[in-house]
Order: C-alpha cells, then sequence, then structure tokens
C-alpha cells in the first residue's frame, strides 16, 4: 500500500510507544514511507530547541542531561507549538514518536485532541526486555557519539520509562488501542508484524 491509496482511510494518527532503544526511531521511518503520515518525534523536538538555544530548549535540557523526563506542562507547549505550525502537513495523520511519556501527557492530549481533529487510531508498542535494549544503547554511543548513551544515564533512563512511561500500556490497553510488537529480531520482521497490526485497525 502506498501513500497515494492511503487517503480512503482518512486521516490515521499512530502513537509509536516502547522503552529507549526499543527502535521507534527506526520503526516510524518504514511507517512514514509506507503510509505517508507526518512524523512528530518529540526527541527531535527536544534536540532542535536545545540546539538553537531557545528559552524551551535550555529548561528542556536541564532535564534530559540527567537522564530524566521534562515537565509535561513544557512537552505539550513545544507539541502543539509544532503542530500548529504543521497543520498543512498532517492531512492523512501523523506518528507520535516519543510522546506521550506519561499518563498524564496522554490525558492532556486526549483532552486537545478534538481542537485539531486528531484522536489517537493506534499504539504500536515495541517490547524488548532491558538487556537488549542497553546493549543497543551502547552501541548507539558508540557509532553516534551520543554523550547521554553511556551506562549510568542508560539505567537512569529505563528506571524513568518503567516508573513514569510503562503505565501508559496499561492505559491504552484499555481503550483498545495497544497493539503488542516483539521488538527483538531483525527490523524487516518486526516491520512485518507492525504492518498486519495498522492495517487490521485500518479495517475495522
Amino acid at each position: 500500500m502506498t501513500a497515494a491509496t492511503f487517503q480512503v482511510y482518512n486521516m490515521f494518527n499512530i502513537v509509536i510507544f516502547g522503552a529507549p532503544g526499543s527502535g521507534k526511531g527506526t520503526q516510524s521511518d518504514k511507517i512514514i514511507e509506507r503510509y505517508g503520515l507526518f512524523h512528530v518525534s518529540s526527541g527531535e523536538l527536544l534536540r532542535d530547541h536545545i540546539a538553537h538555544d531557545t528559552q524551551l530548549g535550555r529548561i528542556a535540557d536541564s532535564y534530559i542531561s540527567q537522564g530524566l523526563l521534562i515537565p509535561d506542562e513544557l512537552m505539550i507547549r513545544i507539541l502543539l507549538d509544532h503542530l500548529d505550525k504543521n497543520e498543512d502537513k498532517i492531512q492523512k495523520g501523523l506518528i507520535l514518536d516519543g510522546f506521550p511519556r506519561t499518563v498524564n501527557q496522554a490525558v492532556e492530549f486526549d483532552s486537545m485532541a478534538d481542537d485539531h481533529e486528531i484522536r489517537v487510531n493506534a499504539v504500536i508498542g515495541l517490547e524488548a526486555n532491558d538487556q537488549e535494549l542497553i546493549k543497543r544503547l551502547l552501541k548507539r554511543g558508540i557509532d553516534s557519539g551520543r554523550t547521554d548513551d553511556n551506562l549510568e544515564v542508560i539505567n537512569r533512563r529505563l528506571k524513568v520509562y518503567h516508573d513514569q512511561t510503562a503505565p501508559l500500556r496499561e492505559y491504552y490497553l484499555e481503550r483498545d488501542l495497544y497493539c503488542s510488537i516483539n521488538g527483538e529480531g531483525s527490523v524487516d520482521d518486526i516491520f512485518a508484524n507492525i504492518v498486519k497490526e495498522i492495517e487490521l485497525r485500518m479495517n475495522k
């Protein structure tokens, strides 16, 4: 299925969900290529603000550099601003990568969705064990030189994920939106399973 034929489904919005190192960015790129969705990466948005030394970026960096989540209110402000600026690009739908990261963010997003005529249609949950995630993140740190991909910060980020972000799984399961995907294996095999889940949801 190509982006051209996606229009028959109108707007379809996806949250891609998983721990650091679960492959959200890689799989987001493949989903975007197949379905023509607009990519909204909270990590990229934050890094852009930090790179341009904005006030929001300086505040965000004070949390990120310690492996902590930034406050919900700040993240939602950044996201809303980005959606408003790119309203013309989200007609087919969007994929939220790295947002929401807390149940409170999900609740706030649901409450603002009506204003933007947006609702979440599916949550793609990439699931992998911590040992695999640590191995991937350490390798990424070596390959990319990212200073936050060291063992101390990785362990802190995983603890934050389990304490604050993992409860989102139950939140979306209760709403019949969560799609459990085995995040271990080849990129193509993982993507094939994602496509099956997405197209089941599209055809409901």
